[in-house]
């Protein structure tokens, strides 16, 4: 990596962790680590929740996905205009009013205590899982650009992150995500840009060269058919419609944004703003990665067997060998702005999560800087799970599919248990455990049927959210229904 390169990528990461560290303030409390004191405009609020959307998973798992079949992972943004519609309507005032900064409170008011710990620790689960795939996909670029060691990078920049989230609490972390969300966007447009005008005979060539790919439309969406074994278009956009509302709608990442900001307009604004913003920047990943599988055909030769057969390596490939100095240091900024704002916002959620939902219940008492100490080291603790997960991510093929099977399996239950507590009928508690004792079981077939061989259809591994969802709301219900009858 030229020097150039190296002095931008370096001003860029030290600035943002100096930025995030700037917030500190040793007066600090909980409610300031936690909600950023309700303070935060919408528009910074809604660039928040873009950029925790928009991951390392996104920058370069989404152009590796692309290069190597083609847009049918792209259903899954689909979906999120359903999620934003019923965050703004429904989810903001209901968690606006409720007081509570952790999103599982109410579920022990209508469960018991267990309900709360169950969703709680697969909310906890999950970001562990996520925290380690980000890490994993922002030391791929700089083990290809300088042949650092990947270790060696991913506890770095874990370090990194760790420090600027722990100190400056929800407040850093929102502000740092809203000025790492523009510059990515710029990244990845030059990239776009630069890619379409090196094709031979113009952009129209990337184009055409995709649409007749000699193995299939490399636009294509998926089949639409019915077969629920593997990933089609509607197993795509079931699974998205299932995500995108759990995420909206019991995950403390979004959740905790909703109190940061200052009006209750403005959260709303900011649900679906953010949601909505990714949409577009989505369609540019996966075009960057349409034209990474066109500029590489037209040009034979230039990309290794070897990092042809990692497609999540392509892209980092690319920036390195085919960007001009000055550029290359940018968008590997950019992927870095990417990767530490959700890792950031993981890191905060979670450690809010164990303060709320695990320390408070047990030491009713705790003063304010035992709940500020709580906080801060909860979020060494899960940085550093993090990290070992990360490494151990080293050998997945697909991040992509690793990351999204890992995630349905993880947060399968929340949702079904949050529909049944928030429908007008109330659900009895006993009903509600059985529910989701049957919703873990079916995730559990579903995630072990292939590995274990077991007899049966194979249900492709994004369904384990949407039947496991499925079973707990309609157990919970049905039970309901029949002891009271």
């Amino acid at each position: 990596m030229n020097t150039i390169d190296l002095i931008i990528f370096a001003f860029f990461t030290l600035g943002v962790v100096v930025f995030g560290c700037s917030f500190y303030k040793k007066g600090n409390s909980a409610s300031d680590f936690t909600a950023a004191g309700r303070s935060l405009p919408g528009w910074v609020v809604g660039m928040s929740i873009f950029a925790t959307y928009v991951s390392s998973i996104s920058y370069i798992g989404y152009p590796g996905k692309a290069f190597a079949s083609n847009w049918n992972a792209f259903v899954f943004s689909l979906s999120i205009p359903i999620a934003s519609y019923f965050a703004a309507r429904y989810f903001v005032p209901f968690y606006r009013n409720g007081g509570s900064v952790s999103a599982y409170t109410f579920l022990e008011e209508k469960f018991g205590r267990w309900a709360r710990l169950y969703a709680s620790l697969c909310y906890l689960l999950t970001q562990i899982a996520r925290m380690g795939s980000i890490l994993y996909l922002l030391a791929v670029p700089m083990h290809i650009l300088m042949g650092w060691n990947l270790h060696v990078v991913i506890i770095a920049t874990s370090v990194a992150i760790i420090i600027y989230s722990m100190l400056g609490g929800l407040k850093a972390v929102i502000w740092a995500d809203a000025i790492q969300g523009i510059i990515l966007i710029g990244g990845a447009l030059l990239c776009l840009g630069i890619l379409l005008f090196s094709m031979p005979e113009g952009p129209g060539q990337a184009f055409e060269m995709a649409i007749h790919a000699p193995e299939g439309n490399k636009f294509s969406f998926g089949a639409f058919t019915s077969d629920l074994t593997t990933s089609t278009f509607w197993v795509c956009l079931i699974y998205g419609i299932f995500i995108n509302l759990q995420n909206y709608g019991i995950d403390q990442n979004y959740v905790q944004r909703y109190h940061a900001a200052k009006t209750d307009r403005d959260a709303r604004f900011s649900a679906l703003f953010g949601g909505y913003l990714f949409i577009p920047v989505s369609a540019l990943f996966f075009l960057i990665g349409t034209a990474l599988y066109s500029y590489y055909t037209a040009h034979p030769g230039l990309l290794p067997a070897d990092i042809a057969a990692k497609p999540d390596y392509v892209f980092p490939y690319f920036i390195v060998n085919g960007l001009p100095v000055g550029l290359r240091g940018l968008l590997i900024a950019s992927i870095f702005a990417a990767g530490m704002s959700t890792v950031s916002t993981s890191v905060t959620s979670a450690a809010t999560i164990i303060l709320t939902d695990y320390y408070q219940p047990l030491v009713k008492n705790a003063s304010e800087r035992r709940r500020v100490f709580v906080l801060r080291l909860s979020s060494v603790v899960v940085g550093v799970v993090g990290i070992v997960v990360a490494i151990a991510m080293l050998s997945v093929e697909s991040i992509i599919d690793a990351w999204w099977t890992l995630s349905s399996i993880f947060s399968g239950g929340m949702l079904g248990l949050f529909l049944l507590g928030v429908i007008p009928r109330r659900i009895g508690r006993c009903a509600a455990l059985v529910g989701c004792i049957a919703g873990i079981a079916v995730i559990a077939w579903i995630s072990l049927a292939s590995t274990l061989q077991l007899p049966g259809v194979h249900l492709h591994e994004y369904l384990a959210i949407v039947l496991g969802t499925t079973t707990i709301f309609v157990v919970g219900f049905l039970l309901t229904l029949l002891i009271k009858k």
